[in-house]
């Protein structure tokens, strides 16, 4: 899985150092902000955004959607301030390394990061624009 995130992310760089005939010693993150692409940590959030966001909408396989749970299904937590929000459960994982990995736990964690004017986009084409948009501003901030 690193081999294969290192090897997307030199393949991303040779595009924009190409598109922008800049040589290889020029910082990246310029080039990258100009085309307003997303960097690979972010357009990785996004992926996994847009398939959570298609989950709760229908347009998924149910295998998908039946391991996400959100706040406000779980009875015990109806008194909390997050069942009225569309946040999702985060399951307890055992192991640190790997089960952080799993699709529920990541989805949880990337979904329940993004502000609720984004979660709860009327479209999937609104949903995909604010998401950008958010995720966007996440990458560029310090730079």
């Amino acid at each position: 899985m690193l081999y294969d995130y290192c090897t997307l992310t030199l393949v991303l760089y040779a595009h924009h150092w190409l598109i922008f005939k800049a040589c290889r010693q020029d910082h990246i993150q310029p080039l990258l902000r100009r085309l307003h692409w997303l960097r690979m940590p972010e357009l990785v959030a996004f992926r996994l955004a847009v398939l959570v966001y298609r989950c709760f909408h229908g347009s998924v396989l149910g295998y998908l959607a039946s391991d996400l749970y959100r706040v406000s299904y779980l009875n015990a937590r109806l008194r909390l301030r997050s069942s009225t929000t569309s946040a999702l459960v985060a399951p307890h994982t055992v192991r640190f390394t790997i089960g952080d990995r799993t699709f529920p736990t990541t989805a949880a964690s990337v979904w329940n990061s993004l502000p609720e004017s984004v979660r709860s986009s009327p479209s999937l084409q609104v949903f995909r624009s604010r998401l950008k948009t958010e995720l966007f501003a996440r990458s560029y901030r310090h730079d």
